[in-house]
C-alpha cells in the first residue's frame, strides 16, 4: 500500500502520479502528431516544422525522445529489482537482469532506428514487396518475441497473478503496436504506393500509440511489484 502522508523534509511520489504524468504525455504527443498531419494537408509546407518536431514516424524528435524515455524508465526499474533478487539469491534474478537488458536495447534503438537498417538489406525475406513481411525487420521482430516467449515460460508463470496479467497485457500491447500494426502499415504501403498519406500517418499514430501504451502498462506493472513485494515507497527528499 501507497503513502500518501508528506513528511518533513520529504515530496511523496505515488505511482499513480508517475503513472498519470506518462499517460497524459504519451495523449498529448499522440494528438500534436495527428493536429500536425492535418495540418499539413490543410497547410502544406507551413507545417512542415511543427511536423518536423511532433510527427511520431520521424526519427530524432520529441516523440522518439519520449519513447526512449519510457525504455529507459523500465530498463531501470527493472535493474532495480535485479539488485534486489540479487541480494535474496532468487532463482530468476539473471531472468530480470536479462529483461532490463532488453528494455535498454530496445531504449537505444527507438533513439537511433537501428531495426530500420534491415530496411536497407535486400535479401532480407519480403523486402519491400507487400505482404507480412513488406518491412524488412518484422521476420526478425517475430523471431525475437517467440524466442523471448519460450525462453521466460518458467519465469512468467512463477509471476504474481497480478504481476503476471499486467506483463501480459504490457506484452500484448506493445507487440500488438510494434508487430501487428507495422505489418498493417506494409500491406498499406505496398498496395497504395508509399508511405505519405494521412491514412498511412494514422498507421503509424496506432502503432507508436500502442507501444508506448505498451511500455507505460509495464511501468505500473514495476512500480507495483516494487511496492507489493519489496515495500518500496516513492519518496523524494529535498533540501533545505
Amino acid at each position: 500500500m501507497e503513502q500518501d502522508m508528506t513528511h518533513n523534509g520529504e515530496i511523496p511520489l505515488s505511482r499513480r502520479m508517475i503513472v498519470r504524468a506518462l499517460a497524459a504525455t504519451a495523449l498529448f504527443l499522440l494528438s500534436a502528431s495527428i493536429a500536425g498531419q492535418l495540418a499539413k494537408y490543410a497547410f502544406g509546407q507551413q507545417a512542415h516544422r511543427f511536423n518536423r518536431l511532433f510527427y511520431v514516424d520521424f526519427e530524432g524528435n520529441i516523440p522518439t525522445f519520449f519513447s526512449s524515455i519510457l525504455l529507459i524508465l523500465a530498463s531501470i526499474l527493472l535493474w532495480f529489482i535485479t539488485v534486489l533478487k540479487q541480494s535474496s539469491q532468487d532463482p530468476y534474478r539473471r531472468h530480470w537482469a536479462m529483461l532490463a537488458f532488453i528494455l535498454l536495447f530496445m531504449a537505444v534503438d527507438e533513439a537511433v532506428g537501428l531495426h530500420e537498417m534491415l530496411d536497407k538489406v535486400p535479401w532480407v525475406p519480403g523486402h519491400r514487396k507487400g505482404g507480412i513481411f513488406h518491412y524488412g525487420w518484422v521476420l526478425f521482430g517475430m523471431t525475437m518475441v517467440i524466442v523471448v516467449a519460450f525462453s521466460y515460460l518458467k519465469f512468467f508463470f512463477a509471476l504474481p497473478a497480478r504481476t503476471r496479467i499486467q506483463f501480459f497485457t504490457a506484452a500484448a500491447v506493445f507487440v500488438g503496436g510494434a508487430i501487428g500494426v507495422e505489418i498493417l502499415e506494409g500491406t498499406y504501403s505496398a498496395s497504395h504506393g508509399g508511405e505519405g498519406s494521412l491514412q498511412f500517418s494514422m498507421f503509424a499514430t496506432v502503432e507508436e500509440g500502442l507501444e508506448m501504451a505498451g511500455i507505460i502498462v509495464l511501468i505500473n506493472a514495476l512500480l507495483n511489484y516494487l511496492i507489493d513485494h519489496h515495500e518500496v515507497r516513492l519518496r523524494f527528499d529535498h533540501f533545505k
